[in-house]
């Protein structure tokens, strides 16, 4: 059992700790490094608008990246198990379309909706299939996926656009909660972040999922339905796809084939931001709600000041690349000292064979 000697070894090393460097440590905690980097986001945004403190531009802040963080909450628990799902952009657009076209064709908006969040079920439901129950690997799987629910949305819809939703519903997106600066995307984000935030921490399908990601053989031979818990995450990543494609269409107002195009970009790297492993069975929902609040304030800083899209996702992609090089500096640092270690040893070995052959 060597994981177990080296988590053995890891906490008596940590209890022989001094005081201050354990003090050290709980300081440089990724969910830590996020709030400052939270704090910097908005003291820029400040400095280059006046009204960025204002509620109005808080709420629109919230209502850019709802869609986003509601989809980073079921891909969070995916990449803690140790896979990962491209395709949520693409689920994203068919079933926000899917919605549109009953709508159109006479179904009343509510049970329409309903469909488009089953649908999302469905295709979540495809690609766990493909990949618990044929073995097939996820990223391979999901880029599949990814353009396939793209295709059969351009087929559906190919340059056209569905509109005419009902007003009270389409104006979700633009205007706030009764009596409040709080987007309706915002709070359904953060009521599923305190669900999905229990589920994973303080039961035992958390436990599980975490324990899937660090060592799945482990997992499954200490009586953990591995693919079965696996499946049903990628069906529950479809259906909460589909409720974001639902918000995303009546927020628009429209529904076309392209919606959502791109966003897989934003949700990982929310995900990754947060601090989950991408190699599995490390992770916090605090962390990804914390990586929600940034992406949205550095987004809106960057466009007040009038930086392009181009350039903003440059930042995305560097924050995507050090989400992933930074926590893993440790392990990183230890590779490369043992590849250094045993180099030396072979080297060592080399000089003493030459000197016994003279």
């Amino acid at each position: 059992m060597p994981d177990v000697e080296n988590q053995v070894e890891l906490g008596a090393e940590a209890e022989s700790m001094p005081t201050w460097r354990r003090g050290l440590g709980a300081l440089v905690r990724w969910e830590t490094l996020l709030v400052v980097l939270l704090l910097a986001s908005i003291a820029y945004g400040a400095s280059v608008s006046p009204y960025f403190l204002e509620w109005t531009n808080l709420f629109f802040i919230g209502s850019n990246v709802g869609e986003i963080a509601i989809i980073a909450l079921p891909l969070t628990l995916v990449i803690i198990t140790g896979e990962i799902d491209l395709s949520v952009a693409s689920m994203l657009g068919l079933t926000g379309l899917f919605m549109a076209e009953l709508f159109q064709h006479g179904w009343p908006i509510w049970p329409a909706m309903i469909a488009a969040v089953l649908l999302g079920g469905i295709l979540g439901a495809f690609n766990g299939f493909l990949i618990t129950g044929l073995g097939l690997p996820s990223l391979a799987v999901t880029i599949g996926t990814l353009t396939l629910y793209r295709g059969i949305a351009q087929g559906i819809l190919p340059s056209d656009t569905i509109s005419g939703f009902p007003q009270g519903l389409a104006s979700i997106g633009v205007v706030p909660i009764p009596h409040t600066h709080i987007s309706y995307s915002v709070a359904i984000f953060l009521g599923l972040a305190v669900i999905f935030g229990v589920v994973l921490h303080a039961t035992p399908l958390g436990r599980a999922i975490f324990a899937i990601g660090a060592n799945k053989e482990a997992a499954f031979y200490s009586g953990i339905r591995v693919k079965r818990i696996k499946f049903w995450l990628f069906v529950l990543s479809g259906m909460i796809c589909g409720l974001a494609g639902v918000l995303w269409t009546l927020r628009f107002a429209s529904a076309r084939y392209d919606s959502g195009i791109g966003i897989e970009l934003f949700v990982v790297t929310v995900v990754l931001l947060g601090g989950v492993s991408i190699f599995g069975g490390r992770g916090t929902i605090v962390g990804v709600v914390l990586a929600v609040a940034v992406l949205g304030c550095l987004q809106s800083a960057m466009t007040a000041d009038l930086i392009p899209a181009q350039d903003q996702n440059i930042v995305v992609g560097g924050l995507l690349l050090a989400s992933v090089i930074v926590p893993n500096l440790g392990d990183i640092y230890r590779r490369a000292r043992a590849r250094l270690e045993a180099a030396g040893a072979r080297r060592h070995a080399a000089v003493v064979t030459r000197e016994d052959g003279t």
